[in-house]
């Protein structure tokens, strides 16, 4: 009896029954057998040691995309085995694979007191030494089945009380995988490399955390580490230089630093903006109303709506856990009160059911289609405490949302439409490497499956044109099973200076909402039709996209969007009437300036300022007084400028002048 297996280049071959991976790659050459950490049959991944059945095969080598998570998985099982052996009766929980990385989860208590001991960071040096001994070994791995109850027994014989609860919860009868490394073994589905020499060397104990059993608050608490491991020390030391710039631009860090915003406990989740924060929310929304003009009507809709609206949008049924739900007071204070509205209103969490009740108002004809439907709309959404991280995750937040209710004729030219103003409004704050992808129908779904197939027919020919029309500069892909439930949907990723990437812009296409509150308009025929709903978003929070913004450009923003645009500082105390005189000229010129005429040396008010993140430091001394010029510093640069007043004025107005209202006098200055 054979096996048949088809190779990436087409080649068929026939083997034995039983042969392994191993020997397939040791059949193509010896060398190559020495690379292989696994085998993929049909695309599923094995381990070397696994029979081979018919199929597709690929021989994977270390340096194979598809490794890395095999390494990862690997050094998880590593450092479960140096913590064991540094601390025996530490109890192994679980360790998954995670992006970047890998964790694992650990019982330890102290051999006198019998107390629980957590790890500290000061323990992870200690660990990665062992790791590393053990990897020196070059143990292999070896997988073995053993019956369900045998795994239970010997792990509760170990006092591997955890393990034996995940055991438990494994029907009786079936049997399980273990795996070795030398004489340490654990519960585990696998695959796993040939050997622990295979992990290398590139991988780092990263922090350590407190985890609650199965994520339970009820149950123990643990100490998870977490690690990260890479294929090359390259790659671990570029990961590592992400993070360290990360941190660096921590915007939670540099909102401190600025004075943008803060946090505090009586408000969990919302923003207190200062008014350089705000200064710069109202500029990025003065930035996307003008980008809107013309195009879209905003609108307006009610914070807070009686909970039947929400039963019939259908989010009361499956979104419910994440909504704020409210009373009266009167209604609290006084729940027997006849005359009391004791109905329940709810916090908006979105604003489309909103936006189809305006478009409802009122009869609407294919002739009126397409209607753009824009909000700058204030939502609130339950997050859990664990979850929030500063301007990225709250519970209050601001959408630039939009809905647009059109005719299936119209939809690709409307997708397009959008797209082209998304593109527009990344490029306007520098980031140019965009990824757009296509997330098709999911299992559970509401429409026809005609809707869908239509609707995914018009949005795969939109990003083929998208991709085409950019000239392959924004990549485009597919998410298979990843659309909404009520329709497909465009996802935007941009990718910020450090290299890390953000899913901001959507466009969605809903069949859903129309149809649960009845909206329609009159067709050329004078019959009720359904419209198409696009949702449409393209900072999506802007809150998170601030937050974006500000890491993006690690708070050196740019002039035309900095809250701060220029600080004038004096030298002596004389210039301080000049100082006035040039702020006020920048200030009539629509700049954002403050004064500084402190009895302070100047290179100290200069550090004090930079600290801040302001763009530009005007100092003028007795000369530039007498001369009526400026010496022009920049954030970041030792450099400085001299210039006349009036040269002064012109340039820095003409650099803050917002993207979309230069491209606009260009425009007309060409139309001249």
């Amino acid at each position: 009896m054979s096996v048949s297996l088809t190779f990436p280049d087409g080649s068929v071959r026939a083997y034995d029954a039983g042969t392994t991976g191993l020997a397939v790659a040791e059949s193509i050459s010896k060398s190559l057998a020495k690379k292989a950490v696994a085998i993929a049959l049909d695309g599923t991944l094995r381990d070397l040691s696994d029979p081979v059945v018919d199929g597709r095969i690929e021989i994977v080598t270390r340096t194979d995309p598809r490794a890395l998570e095999l390494i990862r998985h690997d050094a998880a099982h590593v450092m479960a085995e140096a913590v064991q052996e540094l601390w025996p009766g530490t109890q192994v929980t679980i360790g998954p694979v995670i992006e970047n990385g890998f964790y694992y989860d650990f019982k330890r208590v102290h051999p006198d007191s019998r107390e629980d001991w957590p790890f500290t960071p000061d323990d992870l040096p200690k660990i990665e030494k062992k790791m590393k001994e053990i990897i020196q070994r070059n143990a292999a791995f070896t997988k073995e089945v053993w019956s369900r109850d045998k795994v239970r027994d010997v792990f509760a014989d170990k006092g591997e009380a955890y393990k034996v609860e995940l055991v438990d919860m494994i029907p009786e009868g079936q049997d399980l995988k273990i795996y070795r490394q030398g004489d340490w073994f654990d519960l585990c589905r696998g695959p796993h490399m040939a050997s622990t020499g295979q992990i290398g060397t590139a991988f780092k104990l990263m922090k350590v955390a407190g985890a609650y059993w199965r994520g339970d608050s009820t149950k123990p608490m643990l100490t998870r580490i977490y690690g990260t491991a890479w294929a090359t020390q390259e790659e671990l030391d570029a990961y590592l230089h992400i993070l360290e710039e990360a941190e660096k631009r921590d915007h939670r860090k540099l909102g401190r630093e600025m004075d943008l915003f803060h946090f505090q406990e009586e408000g969990p989740g919302v923003v207190f903006w200062h008014g350089k924060g705000w200064r710069m929310f109202q500029t990025l929304t003065a930035y996307m109303r003008r980008r809107l003009a013309g195009v879209y009507e905003e609108v307006n809709a009610p914070q807070i709506l009686d909970k039947s609206l929400w039963e019939t949008s259908g989010h009361w049924g499956w979104y419910q856990e994440n909504m704020f739900a409210v009373k009266s007071a009167h209604a609290f204070t006084n729940p027997d009160d006849e005359e009391a509205d004791q109905r329940i209103f709810a916090l908006k969490p979105m604003n489309c059911p909103g936006h189809v009740q305006i478009f409802k108002h009122g009869l609407k004809s294919y002739r009126d289609l397409p209607i753009r439907l824009a909000e700058f709309g204030n939502v609130h959404r339950y997050e859990p405490s664990g979850a929030l991280h500063g301007l990225m995750r709250v519970r209050g937040f601001t959408q630039d949302d939009a809905h647009v209710f059109c005719t299936d004729e119209q939809l690709a030219a409307e997708c397009l439409r959008i797209n082209d103003l998304i593109l527009s409004v990344y490029d306007d704050f520098g980031f140019q490497e965009v990824v757009v992808k296509l997330s098709t129908r999911p299992e559970k779904r509401v429409g026809s499956d005609d809707l869908w197939d239509r609707a995914e027919a018009i949005m795969t020919e939109v990003l083929q044109t998208i991709e085409a029309q950019s000239g392959g500069r924004i990549k485009t892909g597919i998410l298979p099973g990843e659309g909404a439930f009520y329709g497909p949907k465009f996802e935007y990723t941009l990718k910020d200076a450090i290299g890390r990437e953000w899913q901001c812009g959507t466009t969605q296409v809903d069949f859903n909402l129309p149809e649960r509150f009845g909206a329609f308009y009159i067709d050329q025929n004078s019959e009720k039709t359904q419209p198409v709903m696009i949702h449409r978003a393209i900072c999506g929070s802007m809150e998170r996209f601030l937050g974006i913004l500000i890491e993006n450009f690690a708070g050196h923003m740019p002039l035309w969007f900095a809250p701060q645009q220029v600080v004038v500082a004096t030298i002596t105390s004389d210039a301080d009437d000049y100082g006035r005189e040039v702020a006020e000229a920048l200030r009539d010129a629509g700049m954002h300036v403050a004064t500084d005429f402190r009895n302070e040396k100047i290179n100290y008010k200069v550090r004090e300022h930079s600290v801040t993140k302001v763009p530009v430091i005007i100092v003028c001394g007795k000369k530039e007084a007498e001369e009526r010029s400026v010496n022009i510093r920049r954030l970041g640069s030792q450099a400085q400028t001299s210039m006349s007043l009036d040269e002064a004025v012109a340039s820095l107005t003409l650099e803050a002048t917002p993207p979309d209202l230069l491209r606009k006098a260009k425009s007309k200055v060409a139309a001249a």
